[in-house]
């Protein structure tokens, strides 16, 4: 028995190094990357936002604290390559942000934005979270200015459901509501527990997705103009958050108690320390020709 486990171990970590070794960025192509291998967060690359006044009827408050926001150095057990991002769901009833809002949630939400910014490049997440009807954690890009007319690349967005994520595209006339956006089913006998590579290939006229470099949808210049103007030739900044509850989950799962869009067994999921996203790393490279 002894023998099994330690020969599992030694394939997980092959495998682990193989993953790493396959994505490891090329000289010369590497525009962006973060491991996460630090003591804390770099925020000269990172910002940590704070707000209590969400928006899509969401049930948390962004915080910034070593509870929702944190590093995990050599993070090999989670099947991390080097260090890892954890962003952590916490039950905390009554907060009141200085919003003079309250809730019963807070969780982390970062960013990039004027400090690393992109036009056009292949963006690519390797992370795994909970499951849980209304956990919604999203690796997403976005445009400065006023929304929807910056732009809205939605690279992995999951609600709950474990066995798919969804990409969609947001602009003048076309914000979720139009066929730019697309529901991806992930292997058979895979799911958002599990690491995954999520990315996209953004060009001058069209925006690839994929998930474990599998193509899942595109879209082009032509079929978004069909709703409005193409709102992806602007710089943007990356956005990694930790959402719970609201209107995306809620049109899935119909739940509204005790939660809008969020189950009792989600937060039952929350109060035990076990709704976290982990990202190994993220990495912005050129477009390969």
């Amino acid at each position: 028995m002894k023998l099994f486990f330690l020969t599992a171990i030694a394939a997980t970590l092959s495998i682990t190094a193989a993953i790493a070794q396959q994505h490891q960025p090329k000289k010369g192509d590497t525009i962006f990357f973060e491991d996460f291998n630090q003591k804390a967060l770099d925020r000269s690359k990172w910002n940590v936002e704070v707000t209590g006044n969400t928006v899509n009827q969401e049930q948390q408050a962004y915080v910034d604290s070593a509870s929702t926001i944190y590093l995990m150095n050599n993070a090999a057990g989670e099947g991390a390559t080097n260090g890892a991002l954890i962003l952590n769901a916490v039950y905390h009833p009554g907060y009141t942000s200085k919003e003079n809002k309250k809730y019963d949630f807070l969780s982390g939400r970062i960013n990039t934005e004027h400090r690393m910014q992109f036009t056009y490049g292949t963006f690519t997440c390797r992370m795994k979270m909970a499951s849980g009807a209304g956990l919604w954690p999203a690796f997403w890009l976005l445009g400065n200015g006023r929304w929807p007319d910056c732009g809205e690349i939605d690279i992995m967005e999951t609600v709950g459901d474990s066995s798919w994520t969804s990409n969609a595209l947001h602009g003048p006339g076309y914000f979720g509501d139009t066929p730019l956006a697309y529901r991806a089913f992930l292997p058979v006998g895979t799911d958002v527990t599990q690491w995954h590579n999520y990315s996209a290939d953004w060009t001058h006229d069209s925006i690839v997705f994929k998930v474990d470099d599998k193509v899942t949808y595109t879209v082009t210049r032509a079929m978004a103009e069909k709703y409005g103007r193409w709102a992806f030739d602007n710089p943007k900044f990356i956005i990694l958050n930790f959402a719970l509850g609201g209107g995306y989950p809620n049109g899935v799962n119909k739940v509204k108690e005790p939660y809008f869009g969020m189950s009792q067994n989600t937060v039952n999921k929350i109060k035990a320390g076990q709704a976290k996203v982990v990202v190994d790393w993220v990495l912005v490279t050129k477009i390969a020709n």
